[in-house]
C-alpha cells in the first residue's frame, strides 16, 4: 500500500507476475550543504586560460639536505613543485609540465612534457640529490648548473608538441650560485629575444643570491605589457612559512603582474612574514573560500605547538634531573 506521508511505493514481495507495477520517483530532502557547495568555486586558483608549456627546474645539489624548511629543503621543494604542477595543468586542459634537475655532472631532464600529474609525482619521489664532490684548494662552494639547467630547459620547450603554447621555465634555487651576474643576465636576455618567460623561487641562500637572481628576471622581462603574465621572482626567507604555502599566494601562481621583477622592484614576496602572501587570512587560505583546509590547517598548527611545548618541557626536565644526579655525586665524591 502506498504510504501518504513517503514519497516511497511498497510491493508485497508475492506480487504475480502479471501485475503491474508503479514506478515512483523517491524525493529526497535536499541537502543543507547544496547551496555553499553550489556556491564554492571548484579552485582558489585563477580561471585564466593561458596556454603554457612549462619546464620547472628543481635543485638537487647537497644543501637540499638543510632542515631550514621542514622537513628538509628537498622535500619542501618536491611538495612546491607538486603543487605547481596542478595549478598549471589545471589553469588550462592543453597545458603541460615538464621536470628537470640542476646539479650533478650535467643537467638531466627527468619529465619532457606531460599532463599526467600521478607521473610527475612519482618522478618527484624519485628524485636523489647529486653526488658531492669537495671543491678544489680556491674554489667558490656553490652550484654552477643552473645556466646549464635552464638552457636544456629552454631546448626541451623548443621541440614542444604544441607550438601554440607559450614556453615558460620556472626554477628553483636553495644553493649558492657560482656563475657571474653577467652570465646570467646575457642567458636572460637571449631568453626575452626567444619568448621564453621565467619565474624564479629563491630559498636557502636568499641573500647571496637574491641580487643576482633579481636582475636575472629582471633581463628575461618584457615589460609589463606582455599578455603571456611576464616574469616573476619570488623570495622566500628561512622561518617565514612553509614553502609551497608562499608559492601558493604569490604571484607565479595567480599569474598576476604586480610581482613582475624590474630593475629596482623586490620581486614581489621578498619579505614574507607568518602572516605575509596571504593576504588577511592565516596560513594564507580564504576561510569562505575553503573552510574545511583553512580549519585542517588551524588544528594541524595548534597540535604542532602543543607537540613542541611538551618537548620543550620534557627537554628541560630531563636536562633539571640530569643536573641533580650530578650534583648528588659530586657531594658524595
Amino acid at each position: 500500500d502506498e504510504q501518504s506521508n513517503h514519497s516511497k511505493t511498497y510491493l508485497p514481495h508475492h506480487a504475480s507476475h502479471h501485475r503491474s507495477t508503479t514506478l515512483v520517483t523517491i524525493h529526497p530532502e535536499p541537502s543543507p550543504l547544496l547551496p555553499s557547495l553550489i556556491s564554492r568555486p571548484l579552485t582558489p586558483f585563477p580561471s585564466t586560460m593561458v596556454l603554457e608549456a612549462t619546464m620547472i627546474c628543481l635543485d638537487n645539489s647537497e644543501w637540499m639536505r638543510n632542515g631550514d624548511y621542514p622537513p628538509s629543503r628537498l622535500d619542501a621543494q618536491q611538495d612546491a613543485v607538486n603543487l605547481l604542477c596542478s595549478v598549471k595543468v589545471n589553469q588550462n586542459p592543453e597545458n603541460t609540465v615538464g621536470v628537470l634537475t640542476s646539479a650533478g655532472t650535467s643537467a638531466r631532464v627527468l619529465i619532457t612534457q606531460t599532463q599526467d600529474l600521478g607521473k610527475v609525482l612519482q618522478t618527484l619521489h624519485d628524485i636523489t640529490l647529486a653526488p658531492y664532490s669537495r671543491p678544489a684548494k680556491g674554489e667558490v662552494v656553490g652550484s654552477d648548473g643552473i645556466a646549464a639547467a635552464i638552457q636544456k630547459a629552454c631546448l626541451a620547450l623548443k621541440h614542444r608538441q604544441n607550438q601554440n603554447q607559450r614556453p615558460r621555465v620556472v626554477v628553483f634555487v636553495g644553493s649558492p650560485i657560482v656563475t657571474p651576474a653577467e652570465e646570467l643576465v646575457k642567458l636572460g636576455k637571449k631568453m626575452k629575444k626567444n619568448g621564453v618567460r621565467l619565474d624564479v623561487i629563491c630559498f636557502g641562500e636568499v641573500e647571496q643570491n637574491e641580487e643576482k637572481l633579481q636582475a636575472f628576471v629582471a633581463a628575461a622581462d618584457p615589460g609589463p605589457d606582455d599578455e603571456s603574465g611576464g616574469c616573476h621572482f619570488l623570495s622566500v626567507p628561512v622561518g617565514s612559512r612553509i614553502l609551497s604555502d608562499v608559492l601558493l599566494t604569490s604571484e607565479i601562481v595567480s599569474g598576476g603582474g604586480s610581482g613582475r621583477a624590474g630593475p629596482s622592484s623586490a620581486g614581489g614576496g621578498a619579505d614574507v612574514g607568518d602572516g605575509g602572501g596571504g593576504g588577511d587570512f592565516p596560513f594564507g587560505v580564504d576561510p569562505s573560500i575553503d573552510p574545511e583546509l583553512a580549519m585542517a590547517l588551524r588544528i594541524s598548527m595548534e597540535e604542532e605547538k602543543a607537540r613542541q611545548e611538551s618537548m620543550q618541557k620534557d627537554q628541560a626536565g630531563s636536562a633539571a634531573a640530569a643536573g641533580e644526579a650530578g650534583a648528588g655525586a659530586g657531594a658524595r665524591g
